[in-house]
């Protein structure tokens, strides 16, 4: 196995061993700045009113039901709901968000309030420098590959 000496290449040749990698780690990092932060797992804030309900029909948390029973006020008119939780307890005052989207009559289904209100949080700068970071690893590792072995370039400068 012939390995080639670093010093031999072009400075064409060099510019593409780190360009290539640099390029594809920006070219990741766009793409993943464009798809949202969906891509991280973060979903977007649901739009509704948040109002006051007291839970009708408790859930217990090991039996796997469909939800709890709750009601509410909205428009002036006591309206039903199923709150996609359990645990509480029978008249407890909880608060929920009521789509905009929801039906004139009828069951609604509601979210808890404290649920949807983390939406905005500082998970999708972190996960955003997380993946510059693992580019720039995966850009030097690269490099490294391609170089071959020999002293560092940057020490015999």
């Amino acid at each position: 196995m012939q390995v080639s000496d670093p010093a031999s290449k072009s400075p064409v040749q060099r510019w593409l061993q780190v360009g290539i990698p640099v390029v594809t780690g920006v070219a990741i990092v766009l793409l993943a700045w464009f798809a949202g932060p969906g891509l991280f797992g973060i979903a977007p804030q649901v739009a509704g009113a948040p109002v006051a309900a007291q839970v009708t029909k408790p859930v217990d948390c090991t039996g796997g039901g469909s939800g709890e029973a709750v009601r509410f006020q909205l428009g002036g008119k006591t309206r039903e709901g199923t709150l996609d939780s359990c645990g509480h307890g029978k008249d407890e005052h909880v608060q929920v968000v009521v789509p905009d989207n929801a039906a004139a009559e009828g069951t609604v289904a509601v979210t808890a309030a404290d649920a949807t209100s983390g939406s905005h949080d500082p998970r999708a700068p972190i996960a955003l420098a997380l993946l510059v970071f693992a580019c720039f690893c995966g850009g030097m590792y690269a490099f490294l590959v391609i170089r071959g072995p020999g002293r560092l370039a940057l020490l015999s400068s």
